[in-house]
C-alpha cells in the first residue's frame, strides 16, 4: 500500500540516491592536463601536519598504522636522497616515519611475544589495540619494516619483520599454501584474554632475574594497563635496564630473549583466539608482496618459500578459465573477482619475481593486467572500476581512489601498469596508467592525503623506474641480484633471470645471457650498454638509492 501511494517520492528518492553514489566517482579529469609533482609535497605537508610528535603516528585515539603514510615519507625522503644528496636530504620525513614505526613496535598494537600488528591502538600511545589481527595490515606493515631496515639498518626494524613473518607463516598461512584472512579479538568470549597476564603468572614462569627484567621493560613493575591486568608494552630500553642493574647489555637481552620464548610457550596452552578462514585472493596478493620483500631484503629463502606457496594456491584454485576469484573456504572458490583482487595480485607478482624467477610467472601477471584492461576499464574517462564489466549488475559502478584501510585499486593498478609498462615496452599500460591519474587528478589537487596510493604512481609515472635485468647461470647471479637487494631504491625492479629461462616477453628476451652475468639497465626508456663488470653494475645502483649508513 505505501509502495503504491507514494510510488512518485519513493522515485525521486532512488533517483537521489544512484546521484549520491555516482558523485563519489572522481569527476573527469582534463585530457590536457598535465602531472606534476605539487600534490606529493603537499601530501607530505599534510601527513606532517597530522603527525604526533609525542607518540607517533597520525592521529589522536584510536590510532591506525596508515602504511600509506609512512611509504610515501619514506619514498620523498629517498627520492630527496637521489636528487639533493644525503647531506641536503628531507630527514624530517625519514624520522617522521621512523619514529612511527619505532614506536609501533614497542607498543601494544605489536604482539611483543608472537609477532604480527593488531588492527589499531584504542589510545593514542599504541598501549591498548583492538586484538583482532588483519592479514590486510600485516603485509603492508611487513613490507615497510623490511624497507625500512633496507633504508636505515635499524635492528629493531629487522626483528619486528623477521618476528612477523615467521607469525604469518605459523598462524597464518593454510596447509594448502593461501594465508588466512583475520585472528579474532577475543578468546573464551573475553577481548584481550590471550593476550594479558597477571605478576604472579610471569613471575612463576620466569627466574628472579628474568622477571626483573621483564617486569622492568614491559612495565609489569607499574599499575595494569588492561582490566586488571598487563598487556605487555615496551616501557624501558635495554640499555637503561643494563645500567640500572649493572647488567651488561648483553646479558639483559640474552635474559629477556629467553624471558619471551617461556612467556611465549605458555601462552601456547591457553585457549587461543578465533581464526577467520577464508582466503580472500586481494588480501594475499597484500601478504605475499610482504613476504616476497621480507625474503628478498632479509635474505631469507624460507619467507620467499611461504609467498611461493601462497601465489601457488591461488593460481591453482582462484584462476579459472583466465579469470580470477575472489574467496576460497572449507574447498570451495567462488564470487568473481574484483579490482583490488587483479592488482594486488599484479603488484605481488612483480616483487615476488624479483625475490626468485620462476618461468611462467611474470605471464600470469600479464595476464591478469590483460583482464584488467579489458573488463574494468573506464575506456571513456579513464580509470578503472571496482567491478567488471560481466559482474552483477549494481545501481552504479564505484571507481575507488580514496584510500582506505587498503590501498585504492586505482592507485596500485596505476603503479602496477606503469612498472609493467615500462619492464616490458608496452605502451597500451603506460597509456592506462596515465589516464588513472588525469581521471583522479582533480581530487587529488584537493585533497592529496587521501590519495596517497595514487601519489605513488604519479611519482612512478613523473620519475620513471630503474629496470634492471640480469641475465646469465643461477649461482653467478646470485652476487649481483644480492648487490641490487642491499639498499633501500623503491623505485627499482631488478630481476634474475636465468640464461635458460623460457617463454620470456619479447622485451626480456631480447636481454640475452652472457658467459658469465650481464645487466641490462634501464630508467624509463633509456637504456644503458649492457653492463659485464660487477662495479660498473655497482656505480648505476648507488645513484639510485637511499641509506642512512655507508
Amino acid at each position: 500500500t505505501f509502495y503504491r501511494k507514494q510510488r512518485e517520492d519513493i522515485a525521486k528518492q532512488n533517483s537521489a540516491l544512484i546521484y549520491a553514489l555516482r558523485s563519489t566517482n572522481p569527476e573527469p579529469g582534463l585530457g590536457e592536463l598535465a602531472l606534476n609533482a605539487t600534490p606529493l609535497q603537499k601530501a607530505r605537508t599534510q601527513i606532517e601536519q597530522s603527525f604526533d610528535p609525542q607518540f607517533g603516528g597520525f592521529s589522536k585515539a584510536p590510532k591506525f598504522p596508515h602504511p600509506t603514510n609512512i611509504e610515501l615519507l619514506m619514498r620523498q625522503w629517498a627520492h630527496s636522497v637521489t636528487t639533493n644528496g644525503i647531506d641536503k636530504a628531507d630527514g624530517r620525513a625519514l624520522g617522521i616515519a621512523r619514529f612511527t614505526l619505532q614506536m609501533m613496535a614497542l607498543g601494544g598494537l605489536y604482539d611483543q611475544l608472537g609477532g604480527g600488528f593488531c588492527r589499531y591502538s584504542v589510545d593514542e600511545r599504541w598501549m591498548i589495540p583492538h586484538f583482532e589481527k588483519m592479514l590486510y595490515d600485516n603485509g603492508p606493515l611487513l613490507t615497510l619494516y623490511a624497507q625500512a631496515w633496507a633504508a636505515t639498518r635499524e635492528p629493531l626494524f629487522r626483528r619486528i619483520a623477521i618476528e612477523t613473518a615467521h607469525w604469518v607463516m605459523a598462524e597464518m598461512q593454510s596447509p594448502a599454501g593461501g594465508y588466512y584472512s583475520t585472528l579474532d579479538a577475543d578468546s573464551e568470549g573475553h577481548e584481550g584474554k590471550f593476550y594479558a597476564w597477571t605478576q604472579d603468572e610471569v613471575r612463576a614462569l620466569l627466574s628472579a632475574q628474568e622477571y626483573r627484567i621483564v617486569a622492568r621493560r614491559f612495565g609489569l613493575d607499574r599499575p595494569a594497563n588492561f582490566e586488571g591486568k598487563w598487556h605487555l608494552h615496551v616501557f624501558e630500553n635495554t640499555g637503561t635496564i643494563a645500567q640500572e642493574f649493572g647488567l651488561p647489555e648483553e646479558e639483559v637481552m640474552e635474559s629477556l630473549g629467553q624471558a619471551r620464548q617461556k612467556l611465549f610457550e605458555a601462552r601456547e596452552t591457553r585457549v587461543h583466539p578465533g581464526r577467520d578462514e577464508k582466503i580472500l585472493t586481494s588480501w594475499n596478493g597484500l601478504m605475499i608482496k610482504g613476504m616476497a620483500v621480507a625474503g628478498r631484503l632479509l635474505n631469507d629463502e624460507s619467507f620467499i618459500d611461504s609467498a611461493a606457496r601462497a601465489l601457488d594456491f591461488i593460481k591453482a584454485t582462484l584462476w579459472k578459465d583466465g579469470r580470477l576469484l575472489a574467496t576460497y573456504k572449507d574447498g570451495k572458490a567462488h564470487l568473481q573477482a574484483y579490482l583490488d583482487d587483479y592488482v594486488f595480485l599484479i603488484d605481488a607478482v612483480l616483487e615476488f619475481s624479483q625475490a626468485r624467477w620462476r618461468d611462467g610467472d611474470l605471464a600470469f601477471a600479464i595476464d591478469l593486467a590483460e583482464v584488467v584492461l579489458k573488463h574494468f576499464q573506464d575506456p571513456e574517462q579513464g580509470g578503472f572500476f571496482f567491478t567488471a564489466d560481466d559482474h552483477e549488475r549494481l545501481i552504479y559502478r564505484p571507481k575507488p581512489v580514496i584510500d582506505d584501510a587498503t590501498p585504492a585499486g586505482n592507485g596500485i593498478a596505476a603503479t602496477v601498469l606503469g612498472r609493467l609498462g615500462y619492464l616490458l615496452g608496452e605502451p597500451r599500460y603506460l597509456d592506462a596508467a596515465e589516464r588513472t591519474l588525469k581521471m583522479a587528478w582533480p581530487d587529488i589537487q584537493r585533497l592529496p592525503y587521501a590519495h596517497i596510493s595514487l601519489l605513488i604512481a604519479a611519482e612512478e609515472i613523473l620519475y620513471p623506474p630503474q629496470s634492471i635485468i640480469l641475465r646469465g647461470e643461477p649461482q653467478a647471479l646470485h652476487a649481483w641480484q644480492r648487490r641490487c637487494n642491499e639498499a633501500y631504491a623503491p623505485r627499482r625492479l631488478a630481476f634474475a633471470i636465468p640464461g635458460d629461462a623460457e617463454n620470456l616477453p619479447d622485451a626480456l628476451a631480447a636481454r640475452v645471457a652472457a658467459d658469465e652475468v650481464v645487466a641490462y639497465v634501464c630508467s624509463g626508456h633509456t637504456c644503458s650498454a649492457p653492463v659485464m663488470e660487477f662495479s660498473e653494475l655497482d656505480a648505476a645502483l648507488k645513484q639510485t638509492e637511499a641509506g642512512e649508513f655507508d
